[in-house]
């Protein structure tokens, strides 16, 4: 019996541990359960009590920005395509014989770097030719000098005529320039040699190649192959007719900045400038054509690619700004509800100068004021206005609303 009572003494005792155990976890679950009770209370609480207070004083809850004076460039966007700087068709100089290629198509080629070498041997035996013939001539007028030097001693000594001088003199001179036409020969002959080698006019990136060792071209044939011209390259686009005169007034000042962005994601903006103005406005579309070049090292700008471009020609000095939800539009003009320090708001009628990044550019108040972002379909002149703490509204010391600020740094920034 004693065996049996200590096995049932010694089984109880875990299980006893595991009910206390089980017993402290729910009372922790169960102390944690009551602590956010007691906090959400709290925050209903909270929100009730201060509800209740703007009902009571009949306030309507809105959000508000303070009105900004800054410097605002005015951007002008529009489409544009990419174009080549330029696009080079590399043609034969010779009949010849293609010897070696030594690109592949669509390579990326320097200027001056060898594309293709002729068959240039007949080319070889027209030089050598024309140096013998060189030869030749300096050969035949040393020894009319040296005849020339003994007749005139004996002219002086009166053993020949005049005329017989004079004969002498003239075959000088007539191989004197005979040399000068066959050395002239010798380098039309070097330079039809050097047609046999073809180098790279320009550094861009090749077209495709339809000629093989043991083609033959011809100068009047098919072009050999096309260099495209990509780093740096241009930006070509149209803008209104009316930026004209800001254009022409930027560039009387310096360079025009023009930034190109790709429609894909994660694509930053491209820096160029601005280097062409059409010399007539076309009369169908009332647009001015321009050109802007960028730096490609990278490749990114593709001849034929679609970009959007922006450039900024003038700025508004000392502007007037305030967020654009801010701007209410009347029966009659455009106006802002401006809250006063009773925190009442009144209606103040503006003028509306350019709407920009989520930024209006107005003329009709003083920057520093306060006016109503958002609520302002539930507000007459004179309703009481409050702003719930942390929806939006920031402190007194020039950073404006959380949305409007940004935007408007952003707009200073362009």
């Amino acid at each position: 019996m004693l065996p049996v009572f200590r096995k049932i003494f010694m089984d109880d005792k875990p299980q006893e541990k595991h009910k206390m155990h089980t017993r402290r976890r729910a009372g922790v679950a169960l102390a944690a359960m009551l602590l956010i009770a007691l906090a959400a209370s709290a925050w209903l609480w909270h929100g009730r009590s201060k509800a209740a207070k703007i009902k009571e004083t009949g306030a309507i809850q809105v959000v508000s920005a303070p009105v900004a004076q800054n410097d605002v460039p005015v951007r002008l966007t529009a489409n544009g395509t990419v174009s080549a700087l330029q696009t080079v068709e590399v043609r034969p100089q010779v009949s010849a014989l293609v010897k070696a290629v030594h690109i592949k198509e669509g390579q990326f080629v320097r200027k001056g770097e060898l594309l293709f070498t002729l068959d240039a041997r007949t080319e070889e035996a027209n030089l050598s030719r024309a140096g013998a013939q060189v030869a030749k001539d300096r050969a035949d007028l040393l020894n009319a000098e040296r005849n020339l030097e003994r007749l005139r001693e004996l002219y002086r000594q009166e053993f020949i005529s005049q005329s017989e001088f004079d004969l002498a003199q003239n075959q000088v001179d007539g191989l004197r320039n005979q040399l000068a036409i066959d050395q002239a020969s010798v380098e039309a002959s070097r330079v039809a040699r050097g047609f046999s080698e073809i180098t790279a006019p320009v550094a861009g990136r090749t077209g495709a190649i339809s000629i093989y060792p043991g083609s033959l071209v011809q100068p009047n044939g098919a072009a050999l192959l096309s260099i495209t011209q990509i780093n740096p390259i241009n930006v070509s686009f149209t803008l209104p007719e009316r930026a004209l005169a800001d254009l022409q007034q930027a560039l009387a000042q310096g360079e025009v900045p023009v930034s190109a962005k790709l429609d894909l994601p994660g694509q930053s903006d491209m820096k160029g400038r601005l280097v062409f103005v059409d010399n007539a406005v076309d009369t169908a579309s009332g647009t001015i054509r321009l050109k802007a070049e960028f730096s490609n090292p990278d490749n990114r700008l593709w001849p034929g690619m679609f970009v959007t471009v922006a450039l900024a020609p003038r700025t508004l000095t000392g502007a007037i700004t305030v967020p654009v939800q801010a701007v209410q539009t009347g029966p009659e003009k455009k106006f802002l509800y401006v809250i006063g320090e009773d925190s009442k708001v009144v209606s103040l009628p503006v003028n509306v100068r350019l709407i920009q990044d989520d930024i209006a550019v107005i003329e009709g108040i003083a920057p520093g004021a306060r006016v109503v972002v958002e609520g302002a379909q539930n507000l007459r002149p004179g309703d009481t206005v409050a702003e719930p703490e942390g929806k939006g509204r920031k402190a007194e010391d020039g950073k404006g609303v959380e949305k409007g600020g940004a935007n408007l740094k952003n707009a200073s920034k362009q």
